[in-house]
């Protein structure tokens, strides 16, 4: 059967118009002119015999577009979908990498040289976000993310289990040697982390390793953890952290870890479309970041 449609071009415009409700931002994702837009609207419009878009003061879809456009969008989603498994590997497709913003920071980006010099013909792009992406939609190739590993649908690889410690400079470490030191201790606190239950608060993890906490501790907050391991190599107070994201600073001794560690329930995840897994480039990450980690 002989599909009767409308010009792509136009299609996509409005499209983009539909789901920004703005021609100039329509205009910069696809690379062209908010007067190109308009003028591929109209003409959608005139093949189509009827209003999308209300053009007052503020942008608008009429009733007929905004039944339509969730339709659309999720047509093109599908064409790119289909077009990114005929081409997987092209020269124009980047690797693209999903990563927790403080793993990507303090662990990742450093060892990304290594990734490069081994697989120079890769042009990995790294994303760094706690929000759980939409691979197949966002075009998103490999997610890293820390938690229980459940995500359905995906093809999921558990990296390492994780661990929580106590740190602090070689200077401040030197004046605790007990857990009950730290009660007069700067406690750092890290404000984000309440989407991970298994992270023990301070009161917590004192109360574990046998202490009996003061009623008062000297809590100083920070709004994540990349904030709170700066704070920590600056001096400013004992952290705790994830080990994984400190095992540079240990190795390198600017900090120490003042306790055994405490291990997590959630561990670091590597997950990816099933379909899409051997697909050399993705199949060449997934080994070297295992290996990495079982070096580090």
């Amino acid at each position: 059967m002989r599909r009767r449609l409308p010009p792509l071009r136009a299609l996509h415009a409005f499209e983009a118009a539909a789901r920004h409700l703005s021609f100039a931002r329509a205009a910069e994702e696809l690379g062209v002119t908010p007067a190109a837009i308009s003028q591929q609207i109209k003409q959608l419009e005139d093949i189509l015999g009827v209003g999308l878009f209300h053009r007052g003061t503020r942008l608008s879809l009429t009733r007929a577009a905004a039944l339509v456009s969730g339709e659309v969008s999720d047509a093109f989603d599908r064409l790119a979908s289909a077009v990114g498994r005929l081409a997987p590997d092209g020269p124009a497709r980047p690797l693209v990498v999903s990563a927790p913003p403080a793993f990507a920071a303090r662990w990742l980006v450093p060892r990304l040289t290594r990734f490069q010099d081994a697989h120079p013909g890769i042009d990995l792009h790294l994303s760094a976000t706690l929000r759980l992406v939409d691979l197949d939609r966002e075009g998103v190739d490999l997610a890293i993310r820390y938690g229980p590993g459940r995500y359905p649908g995906l093809l999921v690889e558990r990296l390492r289990l994780e661990e929580v410690v106590a740190v602090a400079t070689p200077r401040l470490a030197a004046g605790l040697g007990e857990v009950s030191d730290l009660a007069r201790a700067t406690l750092l606190v890290n404000e984000g982390i309440g989407w991970d239950p298994s992270f023990p608060t301070w009161p917590a993890w004192l109360s574990e390793m046998g202490a009996s906490p003061a009623e008062t501790l000297r809590l100083r907050p920070f709004g994540d953890a990349s904030l709170v391991l700066e704070a920590a190599l600056a001096g400013l107070g004992v952290a705790l952290v994830w080990r994984t994201l400190v095992c540079d600073e240990l190795a390198g001794g600017r900090l120490v870890a003042l306790f055994p560690g405490r291990p997590l329930a959630s561990a670091y995840h590597l997950a990816c479309l099933p379909e899409r897994a051997e697909f050399p480039p993705i199949r060449a990450f997934r080994d070297w970041i295992k290996a990495e980690l079982v070096t580090t």
